[in-house]
């Protein structure tokens, strides 16, 4: 078969098929050119999950007639006002989309200047392009879609069902409200209202579109030269069973870059529980030069020039504002780190503080639930005083405001011991506590290769191993872990080296290690304690970085106000 040039109908249909895939791209394309119209307010209708009507109105800048008609022709855009191709400061810039939609259903746009005395409008149909004519309207764009992909039929048995449809134009829309909370957004689908957002400042709209409490948002900020880093992140006690909350800017353009979402979940790891997924609002702004647009057709991926330093700002930015104790209100300045040794009313054993190897407490018979004294109220602490222990696991406590709050001893003092670990090795190394008597623990031998491997990262957590024959000896161990067994330690540690692949940076390694220290160095479900250690692991919770979940995720605290309460027993 010999080369031949397509029919401009056929190239333009397959342009459509690159740019509008479904309903939603359509949405979005129109949306911001709306937005880079100038646009104060922006009105989105849709019928049937936009496959029989879309329709977006703003009360941007409009056209005149001529530039209306160069709009529908493919390449043609008032975005670009030379061939750079590297500093592009709008949304859109192709000059595809228009014609695109025209060339995959009917598309009537109406649109009137400041200047103009009436509106003009076109219409194309299946590629045909008809002429501009006078019509009535206000001042702004109306871009009305039908039919869509009635002329490309192969398309449209692809689509899902219209309920999935608007959803996907939805979230669309949503990203975009975000990005821009200065202007105004209306959405409606088969005549029910949607979302109807004002204009409002960035924290109003991100707690808007995230769907929480503005005051549950923790700021994030960060920058480095021209490359800068804001917005907001919920704490890992919020994390969510999907990705769909993770909305990500850069230079007032959502994406749903890769790389940029792989940054999230490292910032996260150690916070959340597998298959959970954080919620953040991130605005990154820099040079338009340092950051290439023109990757994919949608627009929704990205190119840095510098992608490690990208990457290492938004871990680093999310990490500092997860560090921020969300137990209390901010202060001026960082509280002092809690000691991990906590008091004790028993007898004096050969390690103080919390540990595994401690004796239990002397109360074989005692019930499952111990109430302590009426305590005094602490208002000056969030967490309150300890009332009681319950099935020797939960602390009980009752704050200030008369709320329940509930928490769980062992992972509660697992996220202590996580945080203690991670402040020393930040100082230069983990203190370690050498053994009276070294101990010799025998492992499966991939399982002992990695952790010999790995002695000189272990030792600066504390962690003194060296080969013996077959096995491996302990000659000292982190001093934060009081007297926990080598063995099971040794053997998690092994697991946990196995699980990182070998281009993991060490800091990633180690903090993983941490994550499995932690949990042996902590107190377990079962174990007793005395009123004065409950108040202890209250108050060192309050000030402690990350203390709303534990190393693996799971949640420390669950507060319950006297509304909450109310609920549960249908008083209102």
């Amino acid at each position: 078969m010999k080369v031949r040039r397509l029919p401009e109908t056929i190239v333009n249909r397959i342009a459509a098929g690159e740019v509008i895939e479904r309903p939603a791209a359509a949405v979005k394309e129109l949306v911001e050119n709306a937005l880079d119209a100038g646009a104060k307010r922006i009105a989105i209708t849709l019928d049937d999950g936009g496959i029989a009507r879309i329709e977006v109105a703003d009360d941007g800048r409009g056209m005149d007639a001529d530039d209306l008609a160069l709009a529908v022709e493919r390449h043609a855009t008032s975005k670009l006002a030379d061939e750079d191709l590297v500093r592009i400061a709008t949304l859109g810039f192709r000059g595809e989309a228009l014609p695109s939609i025209g060339a995959a259903a009917r598309l009537a746009i109406t649109s009137r200047t400041a200047e103009a005395g009436h509106a003009v409008a076109i219409r194309v149909e299946g590629g045909r392009v008809g002429t501009v004519s006078p019509a009535p309207g206000p001042r702004g764009t109306r871009v009305t879609v039908t039919d869509l992909f009635y002329a490309t039929p192969a398309r449209r048995k692809f689509l899902k069902h219209p309920r999935t449809e608007t959803e996907h134009a939805e979230l669309a829309v949503s990203r975009l409200a975000l990005a821009w909370p200065d202007v105004a957004f209306a959405f409606t689908a088969d005549g029910r209202d949607r979302f109807d957002l004002p204009a409002q400042d960035r924290l109003a709209r991100a707690a808007a579109v995230l769907d929480v409490e503005p005051d549950l948002l923790l700021p994030v900020t960060a920058e480095r030269g021209a490359l800068r880093l804001s917005g907001f992140a919920t704490p890992p006690s919020s994390a969510r069973a999907s990705a769909a909350g993770q909305h990500l800017v850069v230079n007032g353009r959502p994406v749903a870059d890769p790389m940029l979402r792989t940054a999230v979940r490292v910032a996260y790891r150690d916070l959340i529980a597998p298959g959970r997924q954080p919620s953040v609002a991130l605005f990154i702004d820099l040079p338009p030069e340092e950051v290439d647009v023109n990757v994919h057709p949608a627009k929704t991926e990205l190119r840095f020039r510098d992608a490690a330093g990208v990457r290492s700002l938004v871990i680093g930015g999310l990490r500092a504002a997860l560090s921020v104790p969300v137990l209390t209100a901010p202060t001026a300045a960082p509280p002092p780190r809690p000691a991990l040794r906590l008091v004790h009313t028993q007898p004096p054993a050969p390690r103080t503080g919390f540990a595994e190897a401690q004796a239990p407490l002397a109360l074989a018979a005692a019930p499952s639930a111990r109430t302590l004294p009426e305590p005094a109220p602490l208002p000056d602490h969030p967490l309150g005083a300890a009332i009681a222990q319950v099935m020797d696991t939960y602390v009980l406590a009752v704050a200030a405001d008369g709320a329940l709050v509930l928490v769980d001893q062992h992972a509660a003092h697992e996220r202590l011991t996580h945080e203690a670990l991670a402040a020393q090795l930040s100082e230069g190394g983990v203190r370690s506590q050498p053994l009276l008597l070294p101990a010799v623990v025998e492992l499966p031998r991939a399982a002992a290769s990695r952790l010999l491997a790995e002695a000189a990262a272990l030792a600066k957590l504390g962690l003194e191993v060296e080969a013996f024959g077959g096995a491996v000896l302990v000659r000292a161990l982190p001093a934060a872990l009081g007297n926990p067994d080598p063995a099971p330690l040794l053997r998690d540690i092994a697991d946990e080296l196995a699980e990182q692949e070998e281009s993991t940076a060490l800091a990633a390694r180690l903090d993983a290690v941490v994550a499995r220290m932690a949990c042996h160095g902590s107190i377990r479900a079962g174990r007793r304690l005395a009123a004065a250690e409950m108040d202890a692991l209250l108050r060192a919770l309050e000030v402690t970085p990350r203390a709303g979940t534990c190393s693996h995720g799971r949640p420390t605290v669950l507060r319950l106000a006297k509304a909450d309460l109310e609920r549960m027993f249908g008083r209102r």
